[in-house]
C-alpha cells in the first residue's frame, strides 16, 4: 500500500509534490558543483570556497569547498546569539521522568568558550584528538562544541562500551584528554563511567588530562596531577574564547565503527562537508520548520547523534532535545511524556525501540496527547512493515507522515528517504535517493543491475558533501573497505532491491557486520571477545532474526579439552559475561551454542552460510554440503537446533 502524505502536512511542507522532488533532485545529479554551492550558503563563512569539489574516485580521494574557512561551532552556536540569545537551543530531558533543564544560546555559548578554554589550558591545540566517554548530559554537547572551536578533533566513545574498547580507540587517535563522569544514570542503573575510565587508561602514559564531570553525588577515586572536575575547571575560566577558522578539509571529529576485522574503524569527517550536508538533509529530509523542537533518541557516541541530535539541528537554529533516559523508564509511556512535556514537533528513533514499546501495547501511546507531533522519523536499521504502520496509525494518528530513512556512519548524513510532502511512503521502504545521491545496485561480480525489480548489493557511484574522507591514520584501509571490491564506486555493505516503481528496499549487511539494535557489530570483533576465554578453541558468530532487536547475535563455540565437561548452562554465562567485559553490554550473544566441531570446507574455512541458516531456524534448505570437510558436524548442529525448537 502506497501512504501519500496527508493535504494538512503538504499545504505547509518545503516540497510539496513528487514533481518539486525530481525536479531538484536532476538538478543536483546533472548540476552537483552548482547544487551544493547553493546548499553551503546556509553556512557562515569566514572565507567562501574557491572551488566545490575536486575528487579522484581511483584513489578515494574527495575534496569539496576548496580554500572554504568556517567554524562549526561559530556555524552553530554563535551566529544564533546575535538573533535568539534567549531561545532554547538544547533542552535535556534527565535521567528522571518530568526532570529538564533548558539551556539557551546564550547559555550554551557560555558555556562552549568555558570547556573551550579549559581544554586549553590542558594543553589541547588545532589538530589534537580528545576523546568523550560521557552519558548524555549538557557537558557532552559543550566538550563537542568546544572542540570544534578551537579547533580539536573530538571522538565520542558510546558510554556503554567496555574499558578494552574506550582503550582501543584512545591508543588509535592518539588522544591526550579525555572527558568523562563521576557515573552516569540510565534508566534504573547507573553505568560506572570513571571506574571504567580509569581500567582504560590504566598504564596508559598517553593520557595526561581526564577531566571528569560531576553528574551525581557518588564519590570516585581521583588521580592528582591527572584527574580533573570539570565544573572546578570551568570556574577557572570566562566565557569568551574566540574560535579558531578551519580549512573546510580540516577533521571535525573521528567515529568509530566495526567492520569486518576485529578492530573498529576510526571513520573521519571534515568540517566544511559535514556541515553542508548535515544541514542540506535535515532541512529537507525532516522539512525544518521554525518552531520545531527536534527530538533524537539517539545517542552521541553514534552518527545519528552527532547529525540530528547535535549539529545539523543547532547550526539551524533548532531546538534540541538531549535524552538521557531510555524509551521504556520508568515505563513504555516515557517517550510520550517527553513529547507533551516539551511539546515536540519531530521524534526520531529507532525500529529496536518500537518493537519494544509495541508489545507493551496501544494503552500507553494513547494516554498521551502527541498533538504537538507533525513528524516521525525512524533509522538504523531497516523497519518492520508492521511496525513502521503502528508509527503511524497509532503513534501519529494518521496525521504524521513516517520517514523511515537509511544512512551509515561513514555517510554522515540521510542518503535514502521519504522527504514528507513529497514522496509518497511505501512501510518498509527507504524510497528514493536523496539530492546528489545516486544508487547503483551490483550483481557480486560488479555488473550493474539497471532494471527495476533487481537486488543486488548496494553502491554509490559518487561522492556528496557528507561523505567520510578516511579512516583514520589508515586511507589504504578506507580504500580497501569501501572502493576496492567495486572499482569506483561506494560499497555500503547492505544488500538492496529495487522494486518496480524505483523505490529502495534496504535487506540486510551483506559482509561479516551485525546491525544489532541499530549498532554495527563486527563478527571478527565478537569472536575474538570469545576466543580470548580461556575456555574457548574456536568460535564462529552469525546473526538471526530476532523480534525485537532485528538481528540478534548467535555464537556457536568449541571448547578446550580440559573445558569439555564444563556444564554447557555455566559455560554460556561466562562467554556471555566475557563479550560484555570485552566489548560491552550491547554485544552480548543472545544465543551461545556449545558445539564439538564447526562445519569446514577441508581447506579449513568456516562455512557461516550454514550457521547463518542453522541459527534462523532454516534448516531444509542449508545449500550446497558438499564441500563440508566433517559432514558428522553438521548433523550434530542440526540435531541441536532441534532440539532447541522442541522446548520452545
Amino acid at each position: 500500500m502506497m501512504y501519500q502524505p496527508t493535504d494538512g502536512f503538504r499545504w505547509t511542507a518545503r516540497l510539496q509534490s513528487l514533481e518539486d522532488y525530481q525536479l531538484l533532485y536532476r538538478r543536483s545529479i546533472e548540476k552537483p558543483e552548482e547544487f551544493w554551492g547553493e546548499m553551503a550558503q546556509a553556512l557562515t563563512w569566514f572565507h567562501p570556497p574557491d572551488t566545490i569539489l575536486d575528487a579522484d574516485l581511483d584513489l578515494a580521494d574527495f575534496s569539496w569547498f576548496g580554500g572554504g574557512r568556517l567554524n562549526a561551532c561559530y556555524n552553530a552556536v554563535d551566529r544564533h546569539v546575535k538573533t535568539r540569545p534567549g531561545k532554547p537551543a538544547i533542552i535535556w530531558a534527565k535521567n528522571e521522568p518530568g526532570e529538564y533543564e533548558i539551556i539557551t544560546w546564550r547559555d550554551l555559548k557560555h558555556n562552549v568558550g568555558r570547556v573551550a578554554n579549559v581544554l586549553k589550558a590542558h594543553g589541547v591545540r588545532k589538530g589534537d584528538r580528545v576523546c568523550i566517554y560521557l552519558p548524555m548530559v549538557p557537558e557532552l554537547a559543550y566538550t563537542m562544541l568546544a572542540c570544534a572551536r578551537i579547533g580539536a578533533v573530538h571522538s565520542v566513545v558510546f558510554a556503554g562500551f567496555s574499558a578494552g574498547s574506550l582503550r582501543e580507540r584512545i591508543l588509535d587517535s592518539g588522544a591526550r584528554v579525555l572527558v568523562t563522569a563521576n557515573e552516569g544514570p540510565r534508566g534504573a542503573k547507573r553505568v560506572q563511567t570513571k571506574a571504567i575510565t580509569d581500567e582504560a587508561v590504566e598504564g596508559l602514559s598517553q593520557v595526561q588530562s581526564v577531566l571528569v564531570v560531576r553528574r551525581t553525588e557518588t564519590h570516585v577515586p581521583m588521580q592528582a596531577g591527572r584527574d580533573w572536575w570539570l565544573d572546578q575547571e570551568m570556574s577557572k575560566h570566562r566565557g569568551t574564547c574566540p574560535v579558531e577558522w578551519m580549512a573546510a578539509e580540516d577533521p571535525l571529529f573521528i567515529l568509530y565503527t566495526s567492520g569486518s576485522t576485529g578492530k573498529p574503524k576510526g571513520v573521519m569527517h571534515t568540517t566544511g562537508g559535514y556541515l553542508v550536508y548535515a544541514v542540506t538533509t535535515h532541512r529537507y529530509v525532516f522539512d525544518l520548520q521554525p518552531d520545531d523542537v527536534h527530538f533524537g533518541t539517539a545517542d552521541m557516541g553514534c552518527i545519528t547523534g552527532h547529525t540530528y541530535v547535535l549539529y545539523a539541528p543547532l547550526t539551524n537554529g533548532t531546538t534540541t532535545v538531549l535524552f538521557e533516559s531510555l524509551p521504556t523508564y520508568p515505563d513504555a509511556g516515557r517517550l510520550w511524556q517527553v513529547v507533551d512535556d516539551l511539546k515536540a514537533t519531530v521524534l526520531f528513533t529507532v525500529p529496536t525501540a518500537l518493537r519494544v514499546l509495541i508489545r507493551e501495547g496501544d494503552a500507553y501511546v494513547k494516554k498521551s496527547s502527541r498533538k504537538s507531533l507533525r513528524l516521525l522519523a525512524s533509522a538504523g536499521e531497516p523497519i518492520n512493515p508492521e511496525v513502521w504502520r503502528w508509527y503511524h496509525d497509532v503513534v501519529g494518528e494518521g496525521r504524521c507522515p513516517v520517514v523511515d530513512n537509511w544512512w551509515q556512519t561513514e555517510t554522515g548524513g540521510v542518503l535514502i528517504a521519504p522527504l514528507p510532502g513529497a514522496i509518497p511512503c511505501k512501510p518498509g521502504s527507504a524510497t528514493l535517493p536523496f539530492f546528489g545521491i545516486e544508487p547503483v545496485l551490483v550483481d557480486d561480480e560488479g555488473r550493474v543491475l539497471e532494471a527495476n525489480g533487481a537486488s543486488g548489493n548496494l553502491c554509490i557511484a559518487r561522492t556528496w558533501p557528507g561523505q567520510a574522507r578516511t579512516v583514520w591514520g589508515n586511507h589504504q584501509h578506507f580504500i580497501d573497505t569501501y572502493y576496492s571490491r567495486f572499482p569506483r564506486l561506494y560499497f555500503t555493505g547492505d544488500g538492496c532491491r529495487r522494486d518496480e516503481d524505483g523505490y529502495y528496499w534496504i535487506t540486510g549487511r551483506v559482509d561479516d557486520v551485525l546491525n544489532v539494535s541499530g549498532i554495527r557489530l563486527g563478527t571478527a570483533e565478537l569472536e575474538s571477545a570469545l576466543v580470548a576465554h580461556d575456555a574457548v578453541a574456536e568460535s564462529a558468530v552469525v546473526g538471526f532474526p530476532h523480534e525485537i532487536k532485528g538481528t540478534g547475535v548467535c555464537a556457536f563455540v568449541t571448547l578446550k579439552p580440559e573445558y569439555q565437561d564444563t556444564s554447557p548452562e555455566q559455560m554460556e554465562g561466562a562467554l556471555k559475561k566475557q563479550v560484555r567485559h570485552v566489548i560491552g553490554p550491547i554485544a552480548t550473544p543472545d544465543q551461545v551454542r556449545i558445539v564439538s566441531g564447526l562445519p569446514k570446507t577441508p581447506s579449513g574455512t568456516i562455512l557461516r552460510r550454514m550457521l547463518r541458516k542453522i541459527a534462523s531456524g532454516e534448516t531444509q534448505d542449508l545449500g550446497d554440503t558438499s564441500t563440508l570437510a566433517e559432514p558428522t558436524v553438521l548433523d550434530e548442529l542440526l540435531k541441536q537446533q532441534l532440539q532447541m525448537e522442541s522446548r520452545r
